[in-house]
């Protein structure tokens, strides 16, 4: 059972991705509404996967995912976007991210991306 810590500061996605895994048997050891706490809970926790916002406040997803990729270089952090912010999920491709997922997004493509990192 894969585990996951979930990174969105909308309480209402982060229970929704929550929801769905699960419902679909992964371990949902975690949940941070911004980056700072992200990279905390990351570094405690030790999560298989991390699904992570890209705009946050006070640390945004691209600049958690780096330092999560600098603590642990096989991290595995899927980046979660909004429509229209392809530039964002380019940028975090580039720092690290295995894969992405834009919102609004389908159970099934969520659970195909998170099993295929």
């Amino acid at each position: 059972m894969k585990k996951v810590l979930i990174v969105d500061d909308a309480a209402f996605m982060r229970l929704a991705i929550k929801n769905i895994l699960v419902k679909n048997e992964f371990d949902v050891v975690g949940e941070a509404e911004n980056g700072s706490i992200a990279i905390k809970k990351y570094m405690e926790l030790k999560p298989d996967v991390v699904t992570m916002d890209i705009t946050m406040p006070e640390m945004t997803g691209i600049e958690a995912l780096k330092s999560i990729i600098a603590f642990d270089a096989n991290a595995k952090v899927v980046m979660v976007s909004a429509m229209g912010q392809e530039h964002l999920i380019m940028e975090a491709i580039m720092g690290g991210a295995k894969s992405f997922i834009v919102k609004p997004f389908k159970e099934e493509h969520v659970i195909q991306t998170l099993n295929k990192v």
